[in-house]
């Protein structure tokens, strides 16, 4: 009985088998067209993805042997100043340029979204004309601006009889100038999330609302803005993995100073990797921000979804 328990079962697995290669050869052609996506995706993508894991629990320099240090690399971050370092100066840009620039994005939105706009286009482009320049770039210019001797922001402030401000200089000047590099960055992008989000509103609501007896104001804070999450949801998260992920706007306009307040998640990783050659300590950098920003971002969902 059981021998033939065992002869049954080989057989409808080798009929299973059979029909997976008939299927297989039949489609082949249209397996053949999409598997360079898949080969250029293993090497470029699950390739790194799995080497940089193995590296993680290792030493290596970039040449010679790997050598295998277990979990070393991550007992050496929680005595890492530098690591908690960047990730308060993450947490700390989040809360000083995420309010500010959604609540512009979304202002500017609602502006651009009222049908008493002429140049609805225009304006539009202007607006999110800063996000498509190079980044580098504005920082080198926001850098000439912001420059405590020669700036032309403290020109300006002291020709009216006030003592030049170190934006670049001191801890929470410089703070405030990355901000400002990146509210002027990524305000246009997030305009244009917000103002899609506005035009998928019925209209509808809004004037059955004002038929009721509701202001404008209550109309907005009761029937555009709750509508509004899911949009303003989206521009968080992004702004949350942004923050951690900030690179060019850090490196062009402050270089991680000074004395590491702008350091950033990026630029720690960055440093580790290619000026100290400690590939395996990056990679396990890579794989702890990346299981803190996973975190964080299931706790803004968990929490938006709850107001929903």
């Amino acid at each position: 009985m059981t021998n033939q328990v065992l002869a049954t079962h080989a057989e409808a697995k080798s009929k299973r088998q059979t029909r997976w290669l008939a299927r297989l050869w039949k489609h082949r052609w249209a397996y053949a067209f999409i598997s360079p996506f898949f080969i250029l995706y293993a090497i470029f993508g699950l390739f790194p993805l799995v080497f940089s894991l193995v590296l993680s629990v290792t030493e290596w320099k970039g040449i010679g042997a790997i050598k295998f240090t277990g979990l070393t690399n991550y007992q050496r971050m929680l005595t890492d100043s530098v690591f908690w370092q960047s990730f308060l100066n993450s947490v700390t840009l989040f809360f000083l340029y995420v309010p500010i620039m959604l609540m512009l994005a979304l202002i500017l939105a609602i502006i651009l979204n009222s049908p008493r706009i002429k140049g609805f286009g225009i304006f539009r482009t202007i607006i999110f004309m800063p996000f498509i320049t190079n980044m580098v770039a504005a920082g080198f210019a926001f850098r000439i601006l912001l420059t405590q001797n020669n700036g032309l922001i403290n020109t300006m402030l002291g020709s009216v009889g006030i003592a030049p401000v170190p934006w670049l200089e001191s801890v929470m000047g410089a703070r405030v100038s990355l901000a400002l590099l990146i509210i002027w960055g990524w305000l246009g992008y997030n305009m244009v999330l917000m103002l899609a989000g506005l035009q998928t509103i019925p209209g509808d609501l809004v004037e059955a609302a004002k038929v009721d007896g509701a202001s404008d104001t209550q109309a907005f804070f009761k029937i555009t803005l709750p509508l509004m999450r899911p949009i303003l949801l989206f521009c968080s998260v992004l702004s949350l993995t942004g923050s951690f992920g900030l690179f060019a706007e850090v490196s062009a306009l402050t270089g991680g100073g000074p004395t590491n307040a702008t350091i950033t998640p990026m630029i720690k990783i960055y440093n580790n990797s290619f000026q100290q050659f400690q590939f395996g300590y990056a990679s396990s950098l890579s794989y702890t921000y990346f299981v803190i920003i996973f975190i964080l971002t299931l706790i803004q969902l968990r929490y938006f979804r709850d107001k929903t």
